[in-house]
């Protein structure tokens, strides 16, 4: 059995720790790792003038997303 490199590890415990004290850099780091989520999320298909179908993603649901993202960020509890 071969190992597969992980492409999405997960986030250190010391920076999500330190969001949720809300260190700025911490929360940065965590909206960089989830960023491509969350665009992949906020894809829409649009149509132009001609009836083409196209996707983009719509930023105004990208810029919802991420602060609902930090939102979370300083509600998220961590239990033993």
């Amino acid at each position: 059995m071969s190992k597969r490199k992980n492409k999405n590890p997960l986030l250190p415990f010391y920076v999500i720790s330190a969001a949720m004290n809300g260190d700025r850099e911490a929360i940065q780091a965590v909206v960089k790792h989830y960023e491509g989520y969350i665009a992949a999320l906020a894809m829409r298909r649009l149509r132009d003038d001609y009836g083409n179908a196209y996707m983009c993603v719509d930023e105004t649901l990208r810029a919802e997303l991420t602060s609902k993202l930090i939102q979370g960020i300083h509600k998220f509890k961590i239990v033993a």
